[in-house]
């Protein structure tokens, strides 16, 4: 596979690299079908308001051994790679020049299934974390928004095969989203490729 040809974006307090067409299409449909599978998906709830409320997703985290994750009051440890997550991480290091140890699995089965805003700035990230974001399956919009909502909202339509690295200080300034929407129906699939520094949760 040939490295992506980014298109970088400044925005106030962010810095995002961005290729829509960063995996072929026949080759994307093929990574769509078999993780589909491959991945051991699971539902989680989370605690609101004093009740347990079911993620609108489904969820899986892989990694090194010790890249354990805490989010949204949840903590995560790692499966094992899978042969195909592997191989991702093996391009998505080369061609981000960045040591990825893990990757948190989303599947948005329809339009109704959604990510709320958020900042991905958990301790065990670091500083400024460098997150590689790979899109397979139905095109969802991703909503970007200033913390402390001093500038217009940004948005990219993230479609088949398409890349996006968020690194700087883009989660320290910065809140996305993937909002629900009646226009999709057909599933989805997000990789965000991470590095847990051990030590630091």
């Amino acid at each position: 596979m040939s490295p992506p040809n980014f298109e970088r974006i400044e925005l106030a307090g962010a810095t995002l690299r961005w290729c829509p067409e960063a995996v072929d299409p026949a080759l994307a449909d093929r990574w769509l079908t078999t993780l589909s599978t491959e991945i051991s998906w699971r539902s989680e709830t989370l605690k609101m308001y004093g009740r347990e409320v079911a993620v609108p997703r489904l969820i899986a985290w892989y990694g090194d051994p010790g890249a354990d994750y805490r989010y949204s009051g949840v903590n995560h440890a790692p499966e094992p790679w899978s042969r195909t997550l592997g191989e991702l991480r093996d391009w998505l290091n080369e061609s981000c020049g960045h040591h990825f140890n893990s990757v948190l699995a989303n599947l948005y089965r329809t339009g109704g299934d959604a990510m709320g805003w958020h900042a991905d700035n958990e301790p065990e990230l670091g500083p400024q974390p460098v997150i590689a974001s790979l899109s397979l399956g139905a095109t969802r919009r991703m909503r970007f928004r200033r913390v402390d909502r001093s500038q217009q909202s940004f948005h990219l339509d993230l479609t088949h095969g398409s890349l996006l690295v968020m690194q700087g200080e883009t989660q320290q300034h910065w809140q996305h989203a993937i909002t629900r929407t009646k226009r999709v129906v057909a599933p989805r699939i997000n990789l965000t490729f991470r590095q847990i520094i051990n030590g630091l949760g």
